[in-house]
Parts: structure tokens; C-alpha cells; sequence
């Protein structure tokens, strides 16, 4: 039985497979992948959850499986957000300060909560709001301005909102499944902690990870999150083009693609041919690897120019000094490198989880198709919105819930000689009621396979 000291777990569903991983996070603040489990998955389409049935099967196989291999019992994971149905804006905030005093937490846990004062549409709820950086008196570009002294103190924040119908399907299929529901993140994000590195971000970097059914992007410069997007466009596009051009069934299309697969049209052998069986009653089919890669090609062009598209409307295309980082399942495609860095001009490299370790799953660390589940476990917690517990929840096997007589006790944080029994506490409501609740904690600390 894996001792389970700082256990935790996530979920990532997607396009074409949902994914379990078991990690625990050690003093110094490194992640330690002990197990990870794929199962395939027919019930999302482009990050949105089509069958309820069919994904929290998904996710009791992956879960599973997952419990029966390291010997615990999973109760409370983290889970990924994608889909076209995101969307991001910027938002600005001010405060006056008082004469004479300096700038203090409390101020922008105050900019902080004026941020999520914005309009929404009908069925929209904000997932996360990242600070970017503060004008103080108009002076601009201050990313740590507690202690500062000043009159007015601005903040720029990045938004991410997404359809709550969406997000709701997603914590049901994960109750339904018999798990409780930690925290949601964009998995742009989640794939960005597990793969880039603090220089990268430092220097200008945009994290691409090409799933099944989304691409999804995340853009930093100068260290902080600048822009966030999701291309409704993956590697089950690719495979549908690929069926239909070689007029092939789509297993063998996906087998096609990533066997025989380039991104590439001229650096395929013009004379290598690949034989496809027959439908029982008919001859088999001969598909030449130029014109497989031809094909796969024309589609990707379109995805990279999509690309483009959104890191041009950020501002910062001429500022991206670490150029283009592709992971997720599409990654693996041959030949995608050189066909993006051909297109847009900037350094690519494939990504991998970089950000954690493991005695055990050396392979899937250098998996890209597994990088947003991994990246779950890393960013646990990190951005505004995606926790939903509060910091006095534990994860350790000797400490259960307290019986109470009404009266909360305060956590030491210290060592005891005597097991503490700690309550456990959750909010409800609305997010906007959680941050008023527990504002300070804030501050205290895909996708899929092609």
C-alpha cells in the first residue's frame, strides 16, 4: 500500500481519451508521478461532454485501473477544462491608496476581487483571473508592488470564462464516477506548468497542445500568462481528412496517420506505398506516403495559420524570444516541427513534462499526449479560481474530520505529538462568495493522443 502523505490525483477527459494520474508533492515543492492510466473515450467532442454515460465509464476504467496498480483509494482529483466554448478578456482595476501608506496584500486581494466584477452572458462563469501587473501613479510593468508607495494602484488581469452547462457536465461525469471534485483548470495552463520552463516564460513563449478534438494556446512574456485560446481544431481533423481522401475507414486513418504520418508533403518518399486491407469482398487499397502526407499537411498549415492568428491579435509575436513549444498527442506527428517552424518563422521544439519526476513513469514523462495531466498535478492550486477546497482540507491518511461542538479550531501547521483530527471545510455558491469567504489563501501559495 503506497503511503499516501500528500497524495493527489487528477482527471484529465478528453477528445478521444481520459487520463488518471496519482502524484504527491514533496517538501521542496517537487511533483513525483507514482502512476498513470489512459482509457479511450468516445463521449466529448472538442472538450465538451456529449455522453455522460459514456465518459464517467471512461473515467471509472481509468480510475480503476489506476487504484488497482498502486494498491490507494482515490477520492478527490483535479480536472481540465477546454473547448471552443472558453473564452478571455482583459480587465483593469484601480484602488486609491491612503496618504502615507504603502501598498499592502489586502489591496490586491481587493483589485483581485473588483475583477471579477465584469458582465458576463447568460450561462457564462468565470474560471480563472490571472494577475498579469500593476501601474502604480502610472508607472507600469510592477509585477510585485507590496511595499510600494503611491496614490493609485492599478492591476491588469487576464479572464477566462467558459459555459457553466459545460463546466457542470464535467463535475458531474466526475461525481458520477464516485469522485469529488478538487479544482477545474484550463488545460492550457495545466499543460504549461508540466512543460515550460521559467526562462522560457521569462523570455516571450507560446505552449501549443494539439489534441484530439482542440488545439489550445498559452502565451507568457516576461514571465507572466499574456493570452490564452482554443482552436476548435485537432488530430481527430486530421484523421477525418485522411479517411476521406484515401477513402479508408477511420481506424485505419488514425493508423495511417500516426505509423506513416508526415507534416511534410516533400520530405515523404514519393515511391514508398502503404497496403490497406479491403472491406471483406473488395481489393485491398494502396495509399502512397506522399500523398498521406499531402493531406495531412494542408490541414495543418490551416491549424498553424490559426496559430498565428490568435499570437498576432496578443501583441506579442515579435517578443516570443523562446518561439513556439508543441505538445499534446498531435505533437508526436512527424515532421510538425519543421513544417511550424517554416510557416511562422519562430524557434520550435516538442514538448515534454519537464516540471515533474517519477521512478516509475519515465515513459510517460516523455509522453506529450499525457503533459496536461501531469500538468494538473503541477499547477494544482496555483491560479485564482481553479481550487475549491480551502487550505485547512488535508490529504493525509491518520487525520480525519472532527466531531465538533460548534467551535472551529485553528490548524498549528506545526508538529504534534498526537495525530491531529482537522475539520474538513468546502465552499459553496458562486466563486465570487468563496473569494469574499477565503480571499487571502489566493495569495499563500490535452490533451490527447492524435
Amino acid at each position: 500500500m503506497i503511503q499516501r502523505l500528500n497524495l493527489i490525483s487528477a482527471i484529465d477527459i478528453g477528445s478521444t481519451k481520459v487520463v488518471a494520474v496519482a502524484g504527491r508533492k514533496h517538501p521542496d515543492g517537487q511533483v513525483e508521478i507514482l502512476g498513470i492510466e489512459k482509457v479511450g473515450c468516445t463521449g466529448v467532442k472538442r472538450g465538451v461532454v456529449l455522453n455522460i454515460e459514456e465518459t464517467v465509464k471512461a473515467i471509472q476504467q481509468a480510475v480503476a485501473a489506476l487504484e488497482d496498480r498502486l494498491g490507494i483509494k482515490l477520492s478527490e482529483v483535479f480536472a481540465g477544462v477546454s473547448g471552443q466554448h472558453i473564452r478571455t478578456m482583459g480587465n483593469r482595476c484601480y484602488r486609491f491608496i491612503k496618504a502615507g501608506n504603502e501598498i499592502n496584500t489586502f489591496d490586491l486581494e481587493q483589485l483581485l476581487q473588483d475583477s471579477y466584477r465584469i458582465a458576463l452572458e447568460p450561462d457564462e462563469k468565470i474560471l480563472h483571473v490571472v494577475p498579469q501587473d500593476y501601474i502604480i501613479d502610472h508607472e507600469s510593468g510592477i509585477k510585485e508592488p507590496v511595499g510600494f508607495s503611491g496614490q493609485r494602484i492599478e492591476g491588469n488581469y487576464h479572464v477566462v470564462i467558459g459555459r457553466n452547462t459545460t463546466i457542470k457536465n464535467i463535475e458531474k461525469c466526475i461525481e458520477k464516477a464516485g469522485l469529488r471534485l478538487n479544482g477545474l483548470m484550463l488545460s492550457s495552463l495545466a499543460s504549461s506548468g508540466a512543460v515550460l520552463s521559467e526562462e522560457e516564460k521569462e523570455a516571450g513563449v507560446v505552449m501549443v497542445d494539439i489534441g484530439g478534438g482542440t488545439t489550445d494556446l498559452a502565451l507568457f512574456h516576461d514571465g507572466v500568462l499574456r493570452h490564452t485560446a482554443v482552436i476548435p481544431f485537432g488530430g481527430n481533423v486530421i484523421t477525418g481528412d485522411i479517411k476521406e481522401g484515401c477513402a479508408v475507414l477511420q481506424k485505419q486513418a488514425e493508423a495511417l496517420k500516426t505509423r506513416f504520418g508526415s507534416a511534410l508533403g516533400t520530405l515523404a518518399r514519393e515511391d514508398a506505398v502503404v497496403t490497406i486491407p479491403g472491406i471483406p469482398g473488395w481489393e485491398p487499397k494502396e495509399i502512397s506516403f506522399r500523398s498521406l502526407a499531402c493531406i495531412i499537411q494542408a490541414r495543418m498549415e490551416e491549424i498553424i495559420e490559426l496559430i498565428i492568428h490568435h499570437v498576432e491579435r496578443s501583441g506579442f509575436y515579435e517578443k516570443l524570444g523562446a518561439g513556439i513549444v508543441l505538445t499534446g498527442g498531435g505533437a508526436n506527428l512527424h515532421h510538425l516541427a519543421e513544417l511550424t517552424k517554416l510557416k511562422t518563422g519562430l524557434d520550435v521544439r516538442i514538448g515534454a513534462t519537464s516540471r515533474a519526476f517519477s521512478s516509475e513513469e519515465k515513459k510517460s514523462l516523455e509522453d506529450p499526449s499525457l503533459v496536461t495531466a501531469i500538468g494538473l498535478l503541477v499547477s494544482a492550486g496555483q491560479y485564482p479560481g481553479s481550487k475549491m477546497i480551502t487550505r485547512e482540507q488535508v490529504l493525509f491518511d491518520d487525520i480525519e474530520p472532527e466531531e465538533t461542538s460548534g467551535k472551529k479550531k485553528k490548524s498549528s501547521g506545526g508538529k504534534s505529538k498526537k495525530s491531529r483530527k482537522v475539520k474538513k471545510t468546502e465552499f459553496t455558491g458562486d466563486l465570487f462568495e468563496k473569494l469574499q469567504r477565503n480571499f487571502a489563501s489566493i495569495f499563500d501559495e490535452r490533451d490527447t493522443e492524435m
